[in-house]
């Protein structure tokens, strides 16, 4: 009673700690969310125009809804892009003064097949009918908003026509440049020279700082400009079944064989049950035992597991195989029987024609065209059967006509009724002629599988709730170890292993080779999380990972370390060219060649369209410029190339014969720059102030 009274004395305080406690919870919940103390309720901003969160989260979700298994931060990533691209074109738009009309937006719509070909909108002959579209919308009030969505983007996509077909015709290439490209590929030089490659001078003899590296980096600092990151290395204490748990699901799986006594508290009796060889109902068994249920498909020898197919094939009826291993399971099988022809695989050769489901695009015909051709190539096939290969690689519509009309496998009612009638009610080797909604085919079945029905109690090994005990008791103590002590003696003493360190950015899903765990990234980019700081993770149906921060770069240059394997070796071979030129001392290449240990080589018939130069050297760009530039005889000074230092001195030129017109040269360069326009996006995001906050909204 004395506790109670107590109690009762200080429950007004308990209560007033408990509000305080709550409430900061529940407002340090919201300062972690951005709710407060954020400047700013935008998702991000592009060259000073926000993007609101309201507008931004409602997208995200509208696209997780309308795509099944994508994640948020996968929904958020794609928005965020579109969004970007969107902000970025539509200035551009508004620059150019670009507008559209009502009939260019209604043909963007009828362009979409959820519209153009909706059955709602289309006339008594099947074709669109812009009055049903608009009374449809007008009886609907209720699906304005939907209407007014695609409009916008209609809208937006019809200048985007218009942009690209601006930006296509404002780029073009002139006889000038056909000219040189021609004069690039035929105009032809033969010189000497001497090279000191970099490779004579040991990498050890140079060194490269770190200053020296971000110098370099500075000079380009749009190539070399970095995302803020994070590298976290750590362990995985796998949650997994011990060599006890699976000696205990083996034994339970083999007990099931045979029967068992039990105790019936009706009866007060015990009763044997039978066990799965001499049980009556297979199929009732296996559902009262398994952890997979039974599944009635005849499965074929190819599909069953390799290591064991063979046995579990040539069961007989009421056979049993197992316990055996299947995965993350112990099995045992019954054979049901033996089904002859559940797979089968055929070849074809597709005739279409104006009105199927996919009507040729080269060649129009009609329906009797297409027949007369499909009993000719039939005729020769059954002439020759050898030639289906090549007739299907030639005269096939289908996609398959690149594996010489070769469908695979297929099981029954894979395929439209005819087709797989004839192919499963005719032997092997069998060809012949039948029409689908898809055109006339000729068939040619090649093989057929027989199958077995099985009958598998299928029992998971994992951990049991001892070992997952056991598991997590490590892994807390591991952390704390971790956290206290040094991180990788923690993990020796332990015996355990550290794992490859994972750089990620602030909006990554993926964790290295533990794929998707966006709650470790997040982590690892909020603000109590410093370098050094260490977290246990529990990671479904994998264990607990214990990661520590190890590097925290902000945005701007990439860290030296992550560039030091790409940058140093141009960097060092800048100094060894110095040291190479030092020495090329010389009026003549005979007297630089003696002066660096280097041989007088030739070059003939060298192009500028392929600057290579052999013996290994490789392509010598700046070589086989300066060679075309020098004049008969003439000495070039040192010439850095991508191998080493070269001298050269021009023997001769022979230049291509003069052309009138360049035709040729200017559609292959036309060719060449056939995607340039794809560029355009990219190019506005480079010159673009982009201000990204997203993860300020826990995605």
């Amino acid at each position: 009673m004395a506790v109670l009274a107590k109690i009762r004395q200080r429950s007004a305080l308990m209560i007033v700690v408990i509000a305080l406690a709550l409430f900061a919870f529940i407002a340090g919940d919201l300062f972690k969310k951005g709710n407060f103390g954020k400047s700013s309720k935008d998702v991000g901003s592009i060259n000073g125009k926000d993007i609101s969160f309201e507008e931004f989260r409602v997208k995200v979700s509208n696209l997780e809804k309308s795509q099944q298994g994508v994640t948020s931060t996968a929904a958020a990533n794609r928005v965020w892009d579109q969004e970007v691209s969107i902000a970025l074109l539509t200035s551009e738009f508004e620059k150019l003064g670009l507008r559209v009309g009502p009939k260019h937006i209604m043909e963007v719509l009828k362009s979409d097949q959820n519209i153009g070909k909706n059955p709602i909108f289309l006339n008594s002959a099947g074709v669109f009918d812009e009055a049903k579209f608009r009374e449809y919308f007008k009886s609907n009030p209720e699906q304005a908003q939907y209407l007014k969505d695609r409009e916008k983007d209609a809208e937006l996509n019809a200048k985007y026509q218009i942009y690209a077909t601006l930006i296509k015709a404002g780029t073009y290439t002139t006889d000038s440049e056909g000219k040189l490209k021609y004069e690039m590929e035929t105009n032809k030089v033969n010189f000497a020279y001497v090279a000191g490659l970099y490779s004579t001078i040991k990498d050890s003899e140079v060194k490269v700082s770190d200053d020296e590296i971000v110098t370099f980096m500075k000079k380009n600092e749009k190539k070399y400009k970095a995302d803020e990151s994070r590298e976290l290395k750590y362990v995985l204490i796998e949650d997994k079944a011990s060599p006890e748990d699976e000696a205990e699901v083996k034994a339970k799986i083999n007990g099931l064989l045979s029967g068992s006594v039990v105790y019936n508290a009706t009866t007060k009796k015990n009763d044997t049950l039978p066990g799965f060889k001499a049980a009556t109902n297979t199929i009732e068994f296996v559902n009262s035992n398994s952890d997979v249920p039974y599944d009635s498909t005849y499965v074929a020898k190819k599909d069953l597991p390799a290591a064991d197919a063979d046995k579990l094939y040539n069961l007989a009826p009421g056979e049993i195989y197992g316990p055996y291993v299947f995965g993350k399971y112990y099995c045992l099988s019954k054979s049901l029987g033996r089904k002859v022809g559940v797979n089968a695989k055929a070849s074809h050769i597709l005739i279409s024609y104006e009105g199927t489901q996919v009507p040729n695009q080269k060649e129009k015909r009609t329906k009797e065209q297409a027949k007369a051709k499909a009993e000719a190539i039939l005729a020769q096939v059954n002439a020759n059967p050898d030639s289906f290969l090549m007739l299907a690689f030639t005269n096939s519509d289908d996609q398959s006509a690149q594996q010489g009309g070769d469908l695979g496998y297929f099981g029954p009612n894979q395929m439209v009724k005819p087709f797989n009638d004839f192919v499963f009610s005719n032997p092997v080797g069998k060809i012949g002629l039948v029409e689908t909604p898809f055109g006339f085919h000729i068939i040619k079945v090649t093989d057929k599988q027989d199958g077995i029905r099985l009958a598998t109690i299928a029992q998971k090994i994992e951990a049991s709730e001892a070992t997952s005990d056991k598991v997590f008791t490590e892994a807390t103590k591991f952390e704390i170890d971790a956290t206290e002590k040094d991180f990788d003696k923690a993990a020796a003493a332990m015996k355990l292993t550290i794992a490859t360190p994972v750089t990620v950015k602030v909006m990554d899903e993926a964790f290295g080779p533990l794929g998707n765990q966006r709650n470790i990234v997040r982590w690892a980019f909020e603000s109590g999380t410093d370098l050094g700081a260490v977290k246990r993770f529990e990671v479904a149906n994998l264990g607990h990972v214990i990661a520590k921060v190890t590097n925290v770069n902000k945005e701007g240059l990439m860290p030296v370390d992550m560039v030091r394997s790409y940058i140093e070796p141009i960097l060092k071979n800048k100094k060894k060219a110095e040291l190479i030129k030092a020495k090329m001392t010389g009026s003549s290449l005979e007297t630089i060649s003696k002066a660096i240990g280097a041989p007088v080589q030739q070059a003939a018939g060298v192009t500028m369209e392929n600057p290579v130069l052999t013996g290994g050297v490789g392509q010598e760009p700046k070589v086989v410029g300066n060679a075309f530039a020098l004049a008969a005889n003439q000495l070039s000074a040192p010439i850095e190339g991508n191998t080493g230092v070269y001298v050269v001195k021009n023997i001769s030129v022979a230049k291509a014969p003069v052309l009138k017109v360049h035709t040729a040269f200017v559609a292959k360069l036309k060719a060449q720059s056939a995607g340039d326009f794809n560029r355009v996006i990219p190019a506005l995001k480079d010159i673009a102030k982009i201000k990204d906050n997203r993860k300020d909204f826990n995605y």
